[in-house]
């Protein structure tokens, strides 16, 4: 079986934890950074298969980011799931118009991580 990676990318180190847990769970390889500029670097050093982003970051924002990679490695790869408050639709919209493949609104749990992932093609469908 292949290794299958999963950056989360969270200012907060408390979501971060929390994501790598959950997302460990389902057998990816987590690493993580704490900012857009610093998850860029690392997927141009190692490209991921799946990030969990959040929207509202210092340095360079989720949505900023999103932007970079999608010119950078196209619309399939990664698979990008956007996490954040960010509840407005026009939001979720755009967010989805730039390249995300998912969104899931914080907080989260392991079930609605596990549901967005299937979504996504991620993970097989259990249930």
């Amino acid at each position: 079986m292949q290794n299958r990676s999963c950056l989360i990318v969270d200012d907060s180190q408390v979501v971060r934890r929390a994501a790598r847990r959950i997302v460990e769970g389902f057998g990816f390889t987590v690493h993580e950074a704490k900012d857009g500029a610093e998850a860029l670097a690392f997927c141009q050093t190692e490209l991921p298969e799946a990030v969990l982003l959040d929207w509202n970051m210092p340095i360079m924002d989720g949505l900023e980011f999103l932007k970079h990679v999608r010119a950078e490695y196209g619309p399939a790869r990664p698979i990008i799931v956007l996490c954040t408050t960010e509840a407005g639709i026009d939001r979720v919209v755009e967010a989805l118009a730039i390249g995300a493949q998912e969104y899931v609104m914080k907080p989260f749990d392991a079930g609605i991580l596990q549901d967005k992932f299937v979504q996504a093609g991620l993970l097989a469908d259990i249930a």
